[in-house]
């Protein structure tokens, strides 16, 4: 049975010791669609993020990534996670590889592709995101931004289905923030999937097909950015929204 739904989460819980930081979560992504997850500190919006490609693992509940069940022992959790690429917080590249090296290394373990095809597609994704010029940079050479700029062209060099960013500007200083929420809206209006954490509320607006409001390990109220943002009688959400 095809279906447009490229993730489907059912019953997802997750404890950190004692902490439930995950209660019997719900939750699906269609295909195309950007889904931008907001809330407090610690309301579980990182966690359900990481358990969607199984950095973190759940403690009870099934992740379908295109309609497996990726909990299942079977599932090949590497291949995985190249078709689900995640873009972290704090870049995770390889401080010892240049920009270009950092952008062919899992294509060629992961997706087995020959040097000169992982090079094509790492330079065409490295002109997509305004880094061609710095190709072959060691990195850290490079400011926050750029550095967060080919994390997401190294993501995109593994053709992937989706794609997590896991607040990808919070790490930046501020006048670097706007060039990676730029290259991250071009995203979104080729039509990507993509799920987003972020705390940028302005970027949220614009970016959003639906945003999600995590509060306390649930997902307090989700909608368009119009009824997040001006229809929303949930005092807990515009407690969230007027703080920042």
């Amino acid at each position: 049975m095809m279906t447009n739904t490229i993730i489907e989460i059912n019953h997802l819980s997750k404890k950190f010791n004692n902490l439930e930081v995950l209660k019997d979560i719900d939750f699906s992504i269609k295909k195309g669609e950007v889904v931008v997850i907001i809330g407090s500190s610690g309301s579980g919006k990182s966690t359900l993020l990481r358990c969607m490609n199984l950095l973190e693992i759940p403690d009870s509940g099934n992740v379908l990534f295109e309609g497996i069940n990726i909990m299942d022992k079977s599932v090949n959790i590497d291949k995985l996670r190249s078709k689900m690429t995640m873009v972290f917080q704090q870049f995770n590249l390889f401080s010892n590889k240049t920009v270009l090296g950092n952008c062919i290394l899992a294509q060629m373990k992961v997706l087995k592709r020959k040097k000169q095809e992982a090079t094509e597609m790492a330079l065409a994704n490295l002109e997509k995101v305004g880094l061609l010029d710095k190709k072959d940079y060691k990195v850290t050479k490079l400011s926050g931004g750029q550095k967060q700029r080919v994390a997401i062209a190294r993501a995109l060099c593994m053709n992937p289905e989706i794609i997590l960013f896991d607040e990808p500007t919070s790490a930046l200083d501020p006048e670097m923030v706007n060039e990676v929420l730029q290259v991250i809206k071009s995203l979104a209006k080729e039509g990507m999937s993509m799920v987003i954490v972020t705390h940028e509320m302005n970027f949220a607006k614009e970016v959003a097909d639906r945003i999600v409001f995590m509060d306390q390990g649930v997902i307090a109220i989700q909608g368009t950015p119009q009824e997040i943002f001006e229809g929303n009688d949930n005092e807990r959400l515009n407690k969230f929204i007027n703080a920042k």
